[in-house]
């Protein structure tokens, strides 16, 4: 199976072709700025380079930065539509954990950056936001990733718990792509290719609602 992985959740984006288990073409933008003008030619690059049929798409759906993953799934839904091939979502947690071995036994925690003062944590039952200063505790020796997991392992281990800090910081495309790889073969329950938001959104509708369209 030739399939495509797109990770753009927060730190840039990452792109990758996964060929038979092994990497065929991969790319790396680590800068925010200008993310979703330059993910297009950034995957097609990618394409070129791997040059053969794709059979999935593979995207990170979050959590993470609301314009990267806007981007990210848009350019894959995008892919999956012209070439006309499945598109399946990947959570940041499933990527991060594909790519880390030798934990010892320990569960893993993914915590993410959020803002004012909070943090995303997944535990492996979906992400939950915490304030900075009301972290859970866990039960047993954890190890930690996530762009947050400098913070998270150091107050976890100020509070006294065996904690692990692990290498991992963002999600990258070839372990996007190995999870979606798996989704496609069924080896996965099926998440769909769509933001996954831990908070509710902060937009409101007007009070009195939209106006009406111009006359």
């Amino acid at each position: 199976m030739r399939v495509l992985g797109i990770s753009s959740a927060f730190g840039g984006c990452s792109i990758a072709v996964l060929m038979d288990g092994e990497v065929s073409a991969r790319a790396r933008l680590t800068e925010d700025h200008g993310l979703a003008a330059a993910l297009p030619a950034l995957v097609q690059g990618v394409l070129e380079k791997s040059g053969r049929a794709l059979d999935l798409v593979a995207v990170a759906v979050g959590p993470g930065s609301f314009t990267g993953l806007r981007a990210g799934i848009s350019v894959a839904s995008g892919i999956g539509l012209a070439l006309s091939v499945p598109v399946v979502g990947v959570g940041v947690a499933e990527a991060l954990a594909e790519g880390l071995q030798g934990l010892d036994g320990r569960s893993l925690w993914v915590a993410i950056a959020a803002r004012r003062g909070r943090v995303f944590i997944d535990t492996g039952d979906g992400a939950h936001g915490y304030a900075t200063d009301a972290l859970p505790r866990p039960a047993g020796r954890v190890a930690i990733a996530g762009n947050a997991a400098n913070f998270v392992a150091g107050a976890l281990a100020a509070a006294g718990v065996d904690v692990m800090l692990t290498a991992r910081r963002v999600a990258l495309a070839e372990h996007v792509a190995a999870v979606g790889e798996q989704r496609g073969k069924g080896d996965r329950a099926n998440l769909p290719a769509l933001p996954l938001y831990v908070d509710a959104p902060e937009a409101r509708l007007p009070a009195l609602g939209l106006r009406g369209p111009p006359v």
